[in-house]
C-alpha cells in the first residue's frame, strides 16, 4: 500500500513537472508569435527613427529571416551540450534585451545588425521550445506542439492591436517595444526556474531512442521547407496579389492578412483534439489537401474577393497543424537530437526565404497569378514528399500510437 501510495505521489509529481514545463514552452511560443508580428506595424516608425524610408528598411525581414535561419544551423547542437532551460532563458533575455534598445536605434546599419541577432536569438529558442516538447511528451508531441502553435497564433494575433494603440498614446514606437520587452521578462524567469527535461539520448536503457536516420531527417527537413515556403509566401504575398488585381481599396484588403492568421490560430484549436485521435500522416495529408482546395478555391475565380476570401480561410486552417504534427511525426521515427532539431528549423527558415523570393522576381513580369500557382507546385511537391515519409512508418507504430493515449486498437 505505501508503495502504491509513493508511486502514485511520483506520478502526480512527474506530471506537475511536465504542466510547468508545458506552460513555459507555451509562453515562448506566445514570444515568438509576438515577435514575428511585431516588424510589421512598426516599420514605419523604425524607419522615421532610422532616417529611412519604409521601402528601403523593408529589407529588415530580410535579415530577421537570414537570422532565424543562422541560428538554426548553428545552434540546435548547443541543446545537445547545454542545459537546456539555461540556455533557453538566456536566449528569452537577449530578446528582451534587444526588442527594448530596437526603438532607439539611430542608425541603420545598426538596427540591421540588432534584427539579425534577434532572429539567430528566437531561432535558438524555437528549436528548445520544441525539441523540449517532444523529449516531455514523446508520443503525444505532436498534439502538444498543435496545442502550443494556438498560442504564437495569439501572440501574432494580439500585437498589432496592442503596437497600434500604445503608438498612438505616445506618439511613437518605443512604448510598443518596451511594453513587448516586458512581456518576455516572466517568462524568461519562469524558464530558468523550471527543471530541465530528459533528452532523447538520456534515456535509460528500457526507453531508448529510436536511431537517427539520415534520409529520414533529409526529407522531414525537405518537407518543412516546402510547407514554411507556401505559409510564408501565402501571408506575405496575399495583400500585395489582391490589390495588384484591384479588389477592394487597401482598407478592406488589410484584413485578408488577419483572417489568415485568425484561421491559422483557429485552426490549431480545431487540430490539437485530433492530433490526439489520428494518426500524424491522415492529418498531414488532409492539411496538404486542405491547402490545395483553398489554392484551388482562388484559382477557379481569381478576381472575386469572396472567392479569395474563402480560400484564405480554407488554407488558413487547414495549414495551421502541419508544422507541429511534423515533428511530431519525426519524433517517433527517429531520435530528436538539438542537431537533428536544428536541421529541421533551417529546412523551415530557408523555405520562408525562398519561395517568397522567387514569387517577387516573377511576380511583375508573370502576372500576380505566379503566387498562386507557385503554391500550388509547392505543395504538390510536398505531396509526394509525404508519400515518401510514409514509407517510414515502423511496424506496430499504429498500436504503439494507441497505447500512448490510452486507446483500444480499434479506437
Amino acid at each position: 500500500m505505501n508503495l502504491r501510495r509513493l508511486l502514485t505521489v511520483r506520478q502526480l509529481s512527474h506530471r506537475s513537472i511536465a504542466i510547468a514545463q508545458t506552460a513555459g514552452y507555451y509562453g515562448g511560443y506566445f514570444i515568438i508569435g509576438i515577435f514575428v508580428a511585431s516588424l510589421g506595424p512598426t516599420l514605419p516608425g523604425l524607419a522615421q527613427n532610422t532616417g529611412s524610408s519604409v521601402g528601403g528598411i523593408s529589407f529588415l525581414f530580410l535579415t530577421r529571416s537570414f537570422g532565424y535561419l543562422l541560428g538554426s544551423l548553428l545552434c540546435g547542437r548547443l541543446y545537445d551540450r547545454l542545459p537546456i532551460h539555461t540556455l533557453m532563458g538566456s536566449m528569452l533575455l537577449v530578446i528582451a534585451a534587444l526588442l527594448g534598445v530596437t526603438p532607439l536605434i539611430p542608425t541603420l546599419w545598426l538596427l540591421t545588425l540588432v534584427q539579425l541577432i534577434l532572429g539567430l536569438s528566437v531561432s535558438t529558442l524555437d528549436i528548445g521550445i520544441n525539441a523540449s516538447l517532444m523529449w516531455v511528451h514523446r508520443a503525444r508531441s505532436g498534439a502538444m506542439m498543435t496545442a502550443g502553435h494556438f498560442f504564437f497564433g495569439a501572440g501574432g494575433l494580439l500585437t498589432p492591436v496592442l503596437v497600434t494603440h500604445l503608438a498612438q498614446l505616445s506618439g511613437g514606437v518605443c512604448w510598443s517595444y518596451w511594453a513587448i520587452a516586458l512581456v518576455v521578462l516572466p517568462f524568461a524567469l519562469w524558464v530558468f526556474i523550471l527543471p530541465n527535461p530528459t533528452r532523447a539520448v538520456e534515456r535509460t536503457d528500457a526507453d531508448l531512442p529510436l536511431p537517427v536516420n539520415r534520409m529520414l531527417v533529409f526529407l522531414v527537413t525537405l518537407f518543412l521547407f516546402l510547407y514554411v515556403g507556401v505559409e510564408s509566401s501565402f501571408g506575405g504575398w496575399i495583400f500585395t496579389y489582391a490589390r495588384t488585381l484591384q479588389m477592394g481599396n487597401d482598407a478592406l484588403i488589410a484584413y485578408l492578412n488577419s483572417t489568415f492568421y485568425a484561421a491559422f490560430t483557429v485552426g490549431c484549436l480545431i487540430a490539437t483534439p485530433l492530433a490526439m485521435r489520428l494518426r500524424p500522416r491522415y492529418i498531414l495529408l488532409g492539411d496538404l489537401l486542405g491547402c490545395l482546395t483553398g489554392l484551388a478555391v482562388i484559382l477557379m475565380q481569381p478576381h472575386s474577393l469572396v472567392a479569395l476570401w474563402g480560400g484564405t480561410l480554407i488554407a488558413g486552417l487547414a495549414i495551421a497543424s502541419i508544422f507541429p504534427v511534423t515533428l511530431g511525426f519525426a519524433e517517433r521515427r527517429l531520435a530528436i537530437t538539438g542537431s537533428v532539431t536544428g536541421w529541421f528549423f533551417s529546412g523551415a527558415g530557408a523555405g520562408g526565404m525562398i519561395l517568397p523570393w522567387l514569387i517577387g522576381q516573377l511576380f511583375e513580369v508573370v502576372g500576380p497569378l505566379v503566387a498562386m500557382y507557385g503554391m500550388v507546385c509547392d505543395l504538390l511537391i510536398a505531396l509526394v514528399i509525404l508519400f515518401a515519409l510514409m514509407r517510414f512508418e515502423p511496424a506496430g507504430d499504429k498500436q504503439h500510437y494507441a497505447s500512448a493515449f490510452g486507446l483500444s486498437d480499434g479506437e
